[in-house]
């Protein structure tokens, strides 16, 4: 019996006694998550650097401080999230309870990436315990430090048994995948997403794919140039340019290429000096066989920044491209690297074009003053997320959900979109053994009278909140009317009472509209 099945049974055997059920529970699993992050800043920070090179305060920055603010929402909304959710009826089920309770799904698997070790890896994980799961946690093994340190300190602070970590490379992943889970949550690259769906398949387990793709970057001429380079430079030069969300491409006309090229120059050197090698801010490629794919990349096209690397060092320098076309050798998979292509286009048109022509991106980012052209581009194209005029930062807004589409994945996550990914929401219609005769409708035989009455039950919705509403207005005009009675009667010659009553009930019907 291997070692993972003996996790996962295990897993599985605390799920069952039921110890996530209860709120607090949850609440006090997410605090001692908390409490991890809050602890062992050091040990993590020291982790990434050794991992990819990152400094202390990069790693709390791009690292941590985002699952510090997913913990504190999730424990301030978690009662919320959990509780049953009111849904509109049928005239047929208007005297029934009917409503959603989102409960766990069970056992679930956590395959992290190296890219963000601790932010791809701990933010699903906090969506998991909100919900109640059991959650295996797989860090990735490419960055060894922190799956080391991972699997060494997080058991001190969570139940070892609801939520274990397992260590290992592609033997051991393989292994968990044979097992059955409730739900798979991985991030990765497309080509291990699909062999992760197809482990799933097996048991029909449901995924999260969280992959990548080449997301593009349109610059329109009339924009503020230097501003939207600066704000490209930052996302794709970010953790060496290891980032799904990334610019994974320039696209813009031929007349400001020459600017683009050097308002990016400019701004790598203000970011990361002369010499980005020896900046602490500037990190590192993730191995060896990395480096040598990204500097293959660049064969065929032109340096027109950077282009230094060392491999003892796995340094690539910050690095545009041109000359660049859709057949060039950077653009046949995703880059994930500090290298910048930039493709010319004639427009807009073109440039939607190209888009379209290729697998739906994770991101699409758009810079331009127009907001006719930012909405034909939403309109036109289909990306897991669209960004006008900034890199990036759509990660950080929890209310929306962080997903793709197509090729860059499925599923979505951060806030309340966790808690509902890693929940089953179930429905739930509660009758009482009354009023049996409406219910004739249904019994044979089925008469064109019977039907008639079914048709009418069954296809006329009813707003629960609209019909709570309109009591209330019943019930408020009711009193504004006995009041003004009561008034006219000590004084007769006062305001007309209906004007008083149509202002009082007007005032009431737009208050209970709020």
């Amino acid at each position: 019996m291997s070692r993972e099945l003996l996790v996962v049974q295990r897993a599985r055997k605390s799920f069952q006694t039921g110890k996530t059920k209860p709120l607090e529970y949850r609440i006090h699993q997410l605090k001692n998550l908390l409490r991890f992050i809050s602890e062992r800043q050091r040990d993590i920070a020291e982790a990434v650097k050794q991992d990819l090179g990152k400094s202390e305060n990069g790693t709390q920055l791009f690292e941590t401080l985002g699952v510090e603010g997913e913990i504190n929402l999730a424990i301030e909304k978690l009662s919320e999230w959990a509780a049953p959710r009111i849904i509109e009826k049928n005239l047929l089920t208007i005297s029934d309870e009917v409503y959603v309770q989102p409960e766990p799904l069970g056992v679930v698997l956590i395959i992290g990436a190296w890219n963000y070790p601790w932010a791809i890896t701990l933010q699903p994980l906090v969506g998991a315990i909100a919900a109640g799961n059991a959650a295996v946690i797989k860090p990735s093994e490419v960055s060894s430090q922190s799956a080391k340190v991972m699997e060494e300190l997080l058991p001190l602070y969570l139940d070892n048994d609801l939520y274990p970590v397992v260590t290992g490379g592609v033997s051991e992943t393989q292994e968990l995948l044979k097992q059955r889970f409730d739900h798979i949550f991985y991030t990765g690259g497309s080509a291990v997403g699909k062999i992760v769906m197809a482990a799933a398949s097996c048991h029909l387990t449901p995924v999260t794919l969280e992959l990548g793709g080449k997301s593009p970057c349109y610059i329109d001429k009339n924009c503020d140039i230097r501003v939207a380079c600066r704000r490209i430079t930052w996302g794709k030069f970010v953790n060496c340019g290891q980032t799904c969300i990334a610019p994974d491409f320039i696209l813009c006309e031929a007349s400001v290429q020459s600017q683009v090229v050097e308002e990016i120059q400019k701004c790598i050197k203000e970011f990361y000096t002369d010499n980005p090698e020896t900046f602490e801010d500037y990190g590192r490629i993730i191995n060896q066989r990395h480096f040598k794919r990204l500097m293959a990349l660049m064969e065929g096209s032109t340096v027109a920044v950077g282009g230094d690397s060392d491999e003892s060092q796995c340094y690539i320098a910050p690095t545009v491209l041109k000359d660049v076309t859709g057949d060039s050798k950077v653009m046949k998979e995703e880059i994930f690297g500090p290298l910048l292509p930039i493709i010319t286009v004639s427009g807009t048109d073109e440039a939607i074009q190209f888009i379209n022509a290729r697998e739906k991106p994770l991101v699409i980012y758009v810079f331009s003053h127009d907001n006719k052209l930012i909405k034909r581009m939403i309109a036109e194209t289909s990306s897991g997320a669209l960004l006008a005029n900034d890199c990036l930062v759509h990660f950080t807004v929890s209310a929306l959900p962080f997903g793709g589409v197509g090729n860059s994945g499925m599923g979505c996550y951060h806030g309340r979109h966790s808690f509902d990914q890693l929940s089953h929401l179930r429905s739930c219609l509660i009758k009482q053994l009354k009023m049996e005769g409406v219910n004739s409708m249904r019994y044979p035989p089925h008469t064109d009278k019977k039907l008639g009455w079914a048709r009418f039950f069954m296809l006329k919705q009813v707003n629960v909140c609209r019909l709570r509403r309109m009591a209330l207005l019943a019930t408020l005009a009711g009193l504004a009317a006995f009041l003004l009675k009561a008034k006219e009667v000590k004084h007769p010659n006062s305001v007309p009472r209906g004007a008083k009553v149509l202002a009082l009930v007007s005032a009431m019907y737009y208050f209970t509209r709020l």
